[in-house]
């Protein structure tokens, strides 16, 4: 009992010593932890400052010389005599490419969702996602190549005749798919990057398909909709903050690629109204030109960097200001 006594004393002696390292322990990791994670946050906001001062210095000789009229000039000149830059074709073709691209990519991507988590049998579900995975970590330059090579002389033998001959003499459409046939041109390079941004709007909505719970499905199914009704009545409206995320980064990396589209477009400065012509890219045209560029001429391409980071940025902005009205109204 003395015994018990005594190493109950020093226990409580020794107790509030314990307690206040305790304290001061847990206090000082805390506080590590905070700036860790505090400063990893205001890093990113540094590089993106960085990179944007950065961008507008490289840019600025050419800003000062062309002004606003570089975006409206569509002649890209830079040997001559005064040299003569302009924005308007590889913004035409960036924007022409990631709609065709996204038009194409954003039913295709969606349906494979749909598929693998409403209709799919399970033997069948695994060896589809593991191959649109696949898809995903099959590099650029790789779609480039396969492009060139193989989906530019099928488009140009095959499908492009096709199309050409079916709307030769219809008001607009004809313009819009008017001949030749070519291996490189807007299209094909549309087509390459809806296969490369189709696993992101895939992988994406299969994530968020899989958290509707699952009896609204069963409710739904129990009043006798079809799985048609489920899906468009259920899965989509439950889920749709979701997928328009998943399509966002998707047209993100749609409007930055560069080297499958610089292999497949054809780096045509010149506008035309046919999506069989050859066109540029922003990022296809700085990839193309930037190793043998001084002076002015970087300068412009560097310009044409800042134009390319403002659009992404701006279609970005959107898509935020989009999902916030959407949960906005969701919660209303």
């Amino acid at each position: 009992m003395a015994d018990m006594a005594v190493q109950s004393s020093s226990m409580d002696a020794a107790g509030p010593y314990d307690r206040a390292k305790a304290l001061n322990a847990f206090k000082t990791g805390d506080q590590v932890f905070y700036w860790l994670t505090r400063i990893s946050a205001l890093s990113v906001l540094f590089i993106l400052g960085g990179i944007i001062l950065s961008l507008i210095a490289g840019a600025w000789p050419a800003l000062k010389e062309f002004g606003f009229s570089f975006l409206f000039t569509q002649r890209w000149a830079p040997s001559a005599e005064p040299p003569v830059l302009g924005a308007l074709g590889p913004i035409y073709g960036t924007l022409v490419t990631s709609l065709i691209a996204m038009s194409i990519a954003i039913p295709v991507g969606i349906g494979i969702a749909i598929f693998l988590t409403e209709l799919c049998p399970n033997w069948l579900r695994r060896p589809i996602g593991m191959a649109v995975e696949l898809l995903a970590g099959i590099p650029s330059i790789i779609y480039g190549m396969w492009g060139f090579f193989v989906l530019g002389p099928f488009l140009a033998n095959h499908f492009q005749p096709f199309l050409i001959a079916t709307f030769e003499g219809v008001p607009v459409l004809g313009t819009i798919f008017a001949g030749p046939p070519s291996y490189l041109s807007l299209f094909n390079a549309s087509l390459i990057l809806a296969i490369m941004v189709l696993p992101f709007i895939t992988a994406i909505s299969v994530d968020v398909f899989k958290t509707v719970p699952p009896v609204l499905k069963e409710a739904a199914y129990g009043v006798g909709c079809t799985t048609w009704e489920v899906v468009r009545n259920v899965v989509i409206p439950y889920t749709r903050v979701g997928v328009i995320g998943g399509v966002m980064l998707a047209l993100g990396r749609a409007l930055g690629e560069t080297m499958a589209v610089t292999f497949i477009i054809g780096n045509s400065f010149r506008i035309t109204g046919s999506i069989f012509g050859p066109g540029t890219t922003i990022s296809a045209a700085i990839a193309s030109e930037f190793a043998e560029s001084d002076g002015l001429h970087q300068s412009g391409l560097i310009l044409l960097g800042l134009l390319l980071f403002v659009l992404t940025f701006l279609v970005l902005s959107a898509a935020r200001l989009m999902l916030l009205r959407l949960e906005k109204k969701a919660g209303k």
